[in-house]
């Protein structure tokens, strides 16, 4: 790499032993003659999705009242300090996902970003539709390393039977490039982690590569030295910073690898794998490889399955030891229903977690949850029955001063998921007349 006084390249790399590292935004990028640095310095259009499966207990998911967002409710207590760049939606739906067959689950989690019925299959004829993050990756990825990245923390099959008359393609993947070409999760943080630094070699060379030094950086020194050098005070920090983020993310991958030699260690849902002994561990290792992702302008269109429907995950870290799928058939039953608010209190924790992150990075003149757009959802609401109505979502983010957060927005009738998705598309650039069921853009999200 050479450095030079004038701007940086939005797009330098860092080149070492089968590494390319990507640099965050920097005053350095910026050229110095005023209009230029203006269109320079505008904040890069991203557009993220958070899927949490089996729906929740909305009593206790719903804000009280409507319009500004004052109270929470409880299972959303932790995301008070970002209440300003939050907007609740009551009442969405998703009705492409009543198929014939009654598989609720593989429906619920194919319609999510689709807003599209699937077509009944258990084989690999299945078709569903091109997904919004797909849509916009279309736009958005042309200037980044990764089109999207579509992230999950279980290691699933993509193939054979998962739910009453559906392929596991509908259940296991949320993101479709087209009608009949899902694109799988990665939940192994390894893989993830040299998909967004690694070149050149196979992936079981730069992996062993990684494993017999002490960090992908090491090969990086004297280009780093060279770096802080040549830039102001401010990006130095930036840099500093950005590269300790790098180290620290590498650090706990690497001691995971390193449990998984012990198997007292080992994750039990995937114990032939890296991943993270703590389920804890892992949604944070593969939110802090998200937001490093936005950070270096990697990728701007990013997935991410929490958990999939139907999962048999247990929770006795915050007192329920029972499987979630069963506690999400709670037949109101008040101990039910109280174990299922607990499983999605946690889980809207670690979404907290996040946001925590993406506002703690700075972007620009700004930070990354100033600049982008994060929406949470489910495709279900009332798992007990399996329906897809009164959903629980929220957009966080400002979208760069797009999008108005602070409120509750409260429908009276039934409102597509899909109008929803159309505005967030048309938020990042995309502007298109429908986008599945639609029925038109939710103006009061501007």
């Amino acid at each position: 790499m050479i450095v030079t006084k004038k701007a940086l390249p939005r797009r330098t790399f860092l080149r070492g032993m089968g590494v390319a590292m990507a640099l965050p935004f920097l005053d350095a990028m910026v050229p110095a003659l005023s209009a230029m640095r203006t269109a320079a310095a505008q904040p890069a259009d991203r557009l993220l999705f958070t899927y949490i499966p089996m729906g929740a207990n909305m009593a206790q998911w719903t804000p009280p009242g409507e319009g500004k967002l004052g109270e929470l409710s409880p299972i959303l207590q932790s995301l008070m300090p970002f209440r300003d760049q939050l907007t609740i939606l009551t009442n969405l739906e998703l009705a492409k996902a009543y198929g014939p067959t009654g598989a609720d689950h593989a429906q619920a989690n194919s319609t999510f970003l689709s807003c599209a019925a699937a077509k009944v299959t258990e084989g690999s004829d299945y078709y569903l539709a091109t997904t919004a993050d797909q849509i916009a990756a279309k736009r958005l990825g042309a200037d980044t390393l990764l089109p999207s990245l579509e992230l999950g923390t279980d290691l699933i099959a993509q193939v054979g039977h998962c739910d009453d008359g559906l392929a596991c393609a509908y259940q296991n993947n949320l993101s479709w490039s087209s009608p009949t070409t899902p694109l799988p999760t990665e939940a192994d943080p390894r893989a993830v982690f040299e998909r967004m630094f690694g070149e050149g070699g196979t992936a079981a060379e730069r992996t062993a590569e990684a494993r017999k030094n002490r960090s992908i950086l090491d090969s990086l020194t004297e280009d780093i030295a060279r770096l802080q050098r040549d830039v102001d005070r401010a990006d130095q920090i930036q840099v500093s910073q950005y590269f300790d983020t790098v180290r620290e993310v590498e650090r706990r991958i690497q001691k995971a690898e390193q449990q998984s030699a012990d198997p007292a260690a080992q994750n039990p849902h995937s114990p032939s794998t890296t991943l993270p002994s703590s389920w804890d561990e892992h949604v944070k290792l593969m939110f802090d490889l998200q937001v490093l992702a936005l950070q270096a302008d990697i990728t701007r269109v990013i997935t991410f399955q929490l958990a999939r429907e139907t999962s048999s995950r247990t929770y006795p870290n915050i007192g329920v030891p029972d499987a979630h799928h069963p506690v999400s058939h709670h037949r109101n039953n008040p101990e039910q229903m109280a174990k299922l608010a607990k499983i999605n209190t946690y889980h809207m924790s670690l979404y907290a977690y996040f946001l925590e992150k993406l506002r703690s990075t700075p972007d620009g003149d700004g930070s990354l949850l100033d600049h982008g757009i994060y929406m949470l959802g489910s495709g279900m609401g009332n798992p007990d029955i399996h329906d897809h109505v009164n959903l629980p979502a929220l957009v966080a983010g400002s979208g760069g001063g797009r999008i108005k957060g602070g409120r509750h927005l409260r429908y009276a009738q039934r409102t597509p998921m899909a109008n929803l998705h159309l505005t967030l598309l048309d938020k990042v650039g995309v502007k298109l007349e429908r986008f599945g069921d639609s029925t038109g853009k939710i103006e009061e999200l501007l």
